[in-house]
């Protein structure tokens, strides 16, 4: 694992999502050298991996609520079983 993998690793969801956002923009100008766009694409890549892996382990946490025969709250069921 690199060092800027570890770093990222230690990041918050929103703290992954705002350095990905700085990134766009720095490759989005135009004004960065070839060597450090390439540089920063990989960092990206690495926040991108790091972000949707959260988004999914948030997902599989979400409960969705089930209801019984006369529509009242019968209980949850996790994310992936209904």
């Amino acid at each position: 694992m690199s060092e800027t993998e570890k770093d990222s690793a230690d990041l918050s969801f929103e703290e992954a999502l705002k350095r990905l956002e700085d990134i766009v923009r720095k490759l989005e100008s135009g004004d960065v050298p070839l060597d450090q766009s390439i540089e920063l694409y990989s960092q990206g890549e690495q926040l991108r991996t790091l972000c949707q892996k959260r988004l999914e382990a948030a997902q599989a946490k979400i409960e969705k609520i089930t209801l019984d025969r006369d529509g009242k709250p019968a209980g949850t069921v996790g994310f992936d079983e209904g």
